[in-house]
């Protein structure tokens, strides 16, 4: 992927940057609540600072519905940018604010939630035109905003040629990432895909059927594989009209020689909250009043040693009710097994 990088920006000492940064942090009592993204977010615009840019960073937070929300505002994000810099970080409390623009080299601002504007969302040319007109420049570091056409990541990049727009260093890196799980993977390449649903991730399986040599199944979607073997699944969470989709995906993955594991045993219980049963039961054996909740003890050993012998692995979703303590075992024990792996290992997703 030819992908435009800071390296190659033209006439960048001094210039006035748009940074579309992703600072989506969760946000309690008034405080950043977790500050992984800002982190993130600190080499490139370090790196652009140290050049005597002057910037305005840009991002959007929460839901918000293309109006001003309070509660998704970007104030405390700027507090806690300011401090992780530990330099001035001025806000501007509107994203249009005729005065976004950082009269200082080496100055940064942070624009309020670009989702206070409709035309965010809406991909509006007109929207991006004004959001880009004072910058010289367009620096993209927003990797997990990437995929949405979005007027600040779609219509704001092709507002500027080439050379006069960039990658930041986590969109870089990231990107190389999936190249080496995209291109060349390193065999044997395992994918561990879980989650609620299959019909979320159907492009994913059928595109992973194709490069794996085993695809481990977890989360609420193995059980529509299970229905899908003529298995009873009893109060699981479950996609009838998925099954014939998940009988082909089994079907593609058996015409390829791809190992495709499905839980031997399953944790289940009478209910999420306050159950007053749980115990583990093997997968063709699942009680009719009963819902699954996580994958059990033998399905975890097989995982295990699965990705002990894997090269390259690809995770992506949750092996059961991971939010619940009782039901996260599945899927710490994919995460200490990656852990402890010599693999390269990619984890995607928002969970």
């Amino acid at each position: 992927m030819s992908l435009p990088t800071l390296e190659g920006l033209e006439g960048v000492g001094g210039a006035r940057i748009l940074a579309r940064l992703d600072l989506n942090v969760p946000i309690k009592d008034g405080r950043v609540a977790d500050d992984t993204r800002i982190t993130a977010a600190l080499p490139t615009l370090r790196w652009l600072l140290e050049r005597g840019c002057s910037i305005a960073a840009c991002s959007h937070l929460g839901k918000a519905k293309g109006e001003p929300d309070p509660s998704y505002s970007l104030a405390p994000v700027a507090a806690e940018l300011e401090k992780a810099l530990g330099r001035p970080v001025n806000f501007v409390p509107d994203c249009l604010d005729p005065s976004r623009v950082a009269a200082d080299e080496g100055s940064l601002l942070l624009l309020e939630n670009l989702r206070f504007y409709p035309g965010e969302k809406a991909n509006d040319p007109e929207f991006a035109a004004r959001l880009v007109e004072p910058y010289s420049h367009y620096v993209n570091d927003a990797f997990g905003t990437a995929h949405r056409a979005h007027a600040s990541v779609e219509a704001a990049a092709r507002s500027y040629p080439r050379g006069r727009k960039a990658a930041g260093f986590l969109m870089e890196r990231e990107v190389a990432a999936l190249g080496r799980v995209v291109d060349q993977p390193e065999q044997p390449f395992v994918a561990v895909v879980g989650g609620a649903k299959v019909s979320t991730k159907t492009a994913p399986l059928e595109a992973l059927v194709g490069r794996v040599s085993s695809l481990l199944i977890g989360g609420g979607m193995a059980n529509t594989f299970f229905l899908a073997q003529g298995l009873e699944v009893g109060r699981s969470l479950v996609e009838e009209e998925m099954v014939e989709t998940a009988q082909s995906v089994l079907a593609a993955a058996a015409e390829r020689g791809i190992e495709f594991v499905l839980p031997n045993d399953v944790v289940v219980a009478d209910a999420i909250d306050n159950p007053q049963l749980v115990e583990v039961v093997a997968s063709n054996a699942i009680p009719a009043e009963l819902m699954v909740v996580d994958i059990g003890p033998e399905a975890r050993a097989r995982y295990r040693e699965v990705l002990a012998a894997a090269r390259t692995v690809f995770w992506n979703g949750p092996m059961g009710v991971f939010e619940i303590a009782d039901f996260a075992a599945g899927t710490l024990a994919v995460a200490e097994a990656l852990a402890s792996s010599p693999a390269f290992s990619v984890v995607a997703g928002s969970e």
